[in-house]
């Protein structure tokens, strides 16, 4: 018997670029069939590898700006001068199916969905290290020097934020972490805010 409400709960999850958080993000959604993992729109190119619709939806620029324009955003933001989104009408479209979603969004658009009172679980993940953070962004092998560099800058400013959330993961060994992950989400959707109470009261005449 399903005790809880049938809204679904928001977990924001935010992280410097090469925290690992969407490989995280991504193991949880498919091993948990109530958890939704969202896919955001962007303006840069996919990476080798990368589906449109399945990792994001890439869009051109004048198509992003035209859906800021129209408030189609629950929120956007400027990353390393690309634009990442979450739309609206995908978060309802999760919603309306009944499951939990995941975002998997950096600290500017946490901050957005924060002020704006939606509501949500806000996880920050972070590497163990600085050199940790370097090195696994030179392993990409997917970006120069020069985009490596502003990557660990603007990763310092993020981390700056960590206390605007509920929890913080560190990502040293990623089943650890993922364990870590996996057992904030059980927690939170036993949280006695979600539970409906007259199903709760009927089931046991109280």
């Amino acid at each position: 018997m399903d005790f809880r409400k049938s809204r679904g709960t928001l977990y924001i999850v935010s992280a410097p670029s090469g925290a690992g958080k969407t490989t995280l993000c991504e193991k949880l959604a498919r091993e948990m069939p109530s958890l939704s993992y969202s896919i955001s729109h962007t303006t840069r190119n996919p990476r080798v590898g990368e589906e449109d619709g399945k990792d994001y939806y890439f869009i051109a620029e004048d198509k992003f700006k035209a859906m800021i324009a129209a408030g189609e955003f629950a929120e956007w933001a400027e990353v390393h001068g690309n634009l990442y989104g979450t739309s609206k009408a995908e978060l309802k479209r999760l919603f309306d199916e009944g499951k939990d979603v995941i975002l998997d969004i950096d600290t500017q658009g946490a901050m957005q969905i924060k002020k704006s009172g939606m509501g949500g679980v806000f996880i920050f993940i972070v590497p163990p290290s600085r050199e940790e953070l370097e090195r696994r962004l030179r392993g990409r092998g997917t970006d120069d020097d020069e985009i490596i560099k502003r990557r660990l800058g603007n990763a310092v400013g993020e981390m700056r934020l960590y206390r605007e959330y509920g929890y913080l993961i560190v990502n040293d060994r990623l089943e650890q972490a993922l364990d870590e992950l996996r057992s904030v989400v059980v927690a939170e959707k036993n949280r006695m805010e979600y539970i409906d109470d007259s199903k709760f009261r009927d089931k046991f005449g109280l």
